[in-house]
């Protein structure tokens, strides 16, 4: 599913127009990077908790040429889904 998908789902679901839910979806989605951006978590219960975390520093390894190079430490944005996202798919099956 795309933006634009889920932009037509909800006007569809809603009634409201696609513009206006586009603009409602891109406000979200700039809150949620802004949030993350000042260090904050974000917490959306029933659904997952959008969180940063810090990875350790490490010795990485080029694979081209199998030389090994120091990664520094970063902050990396995760997503976790709730148990209740979980148990809703968790007997899906997908085709390959």
């Amino acid at each position: 599913m795309t933006k634009a998908d889920l932009v037509k789902r909800v006007a569809d679901d809603t009634g409201y127009i696609r513009k206006d839910v586009a603009l409602m979806i891109d406000a979200f989605l700039q809150a949620v990077k802004d949030t993350l951006a000042e260090g904050h978590h974000i917490e959306i219960r029933g659904f997952g908790t959008f969180k940063l975390k810090t990875r350790k520093a490490r010795m990485g390894r080029n694979p081209k040429t199998n030389v090994k190079v120091p990664v520094e430490a970063r902050t990396v944005p995760t997503f976790k889904f709730s148990r209740e996202i979980k148990d809703l798919v968790k007997d899906i099956e997908l085709s390959e």
